[in-house]
């Protein structure tokens, strides 16, 4: 099991969720044929975490070192996710939203193929590097979740049928998000501290990663002191992820890279 073996796993799993997502279709005519839906996107997420999983002990190490292994992690977190979500809220368009976004993930790496190394510099090889990096992984993905929310609370608006309970699922996705990501950054503290003896240096990464926690924390305090204003939310949300995006993988493609330690290899 190795990343040659990537197109043939991701193709069966974009069959099955495509089959999903035409039954989830239906489904809104035909209620019955929705357990269909949920089987097919189940074993393609069961077919998702084998191939993890073989990876994983193939390279004797966690595949989260390039960024085609975090994409492939971001796949996987967000059909959980909209599984989650849908049992909570009933919610069938995120449902389809989460399992046609990890497709889109699995296609960017199936259109990037990337030579990938077993080796880890010694600084990743510490106790800390799997659930920093996991509990960062879901919150990017549990925050991405919220801002398609807040798309569609835009929508919603702009048509005049803006419902409340798109915002509530907004903010119990952030506060979940949130929570995920302060654990990151703390355990990139606690990582850093090992492995540099200090626990922040300003690095670049570090900075934006902070930019990226405050932003979230201003919306959560706007939406306790400003419950009212949908619409200003969401537009704090939206930029909020804006900020998220540029410390996942901008930040790589910034000046200030070449100075930084924590940027993804792509080998």
């Amino acid at each position: 099991m190795t990343w040659i073996d990537f197109p043939l796993y991701s193709s069966i799993i974009i069959i099955l969720w495509i089959i999903g997502l035409l039954f989830l279709v239906i489904s809104y005519k035909k209620q019955s044929v929705f357990k269909i839906a949920t089987a097919m996107f189940a074993i393609g997420w069961i077919v998702m975490m084998l191939f993890v999983v073989k990876l994983w002990l193939e390279l004797d190490r966690p595949p989260m070192r390039t960024l085609g292994e975090t994409r492939l992690w971001y796949a996987t977190f967000l059909p959980l996710i909209g599984f989650v979500t849908y049992a909570r809220w009933k919610y069938k368009w995120f449902l389809a939203y989460s399992f046609i976004m990890a497709s889109m993930f699995l296609i960017i790496n199936y259109l990037n193929p990337e030579t990938y190394s077993k080796t880890l510099m010694p600084a990743l090889q510490s106790p800390w590097f799997i659930p920093h990096v996991l509990v960062y992984l879901f919150s990017y993905a549990v925050l991405a979740a919220s801002s398609i929310v807040a798309i569609k609370g835009w929508y919603d608006s702009y048509k005049g049928n803006f419902n409340i309970e798109t915002l509530k699922l907004a903010d119990n996705l952030v506060y979940i998000g949130f929570a995920f990501l302060t654990l990151g950054l703390l355990f990139g503290a606690l990582w850093a501290k090992e492995a540099w003896g200090h626990y922040w240096t300003w690095d670049p990464k570090e900075v934006w990663a902070f930019l990226t926690w405050m932003g979230y924390l201003i919306y959560i305090h706007y939406r306790h002191f400003h419950m009212h204003n949908s619409k200003q939310a969401l537009t704090i949300l939206a930029l909020a992820f804006v900020v998220l995006l540029v410390c996942w993988f901008g930040v790589n493609y910034l000046p200030v890279a070449n100075t930084s330690v924590h940027t993804y290899t792509q080998y």
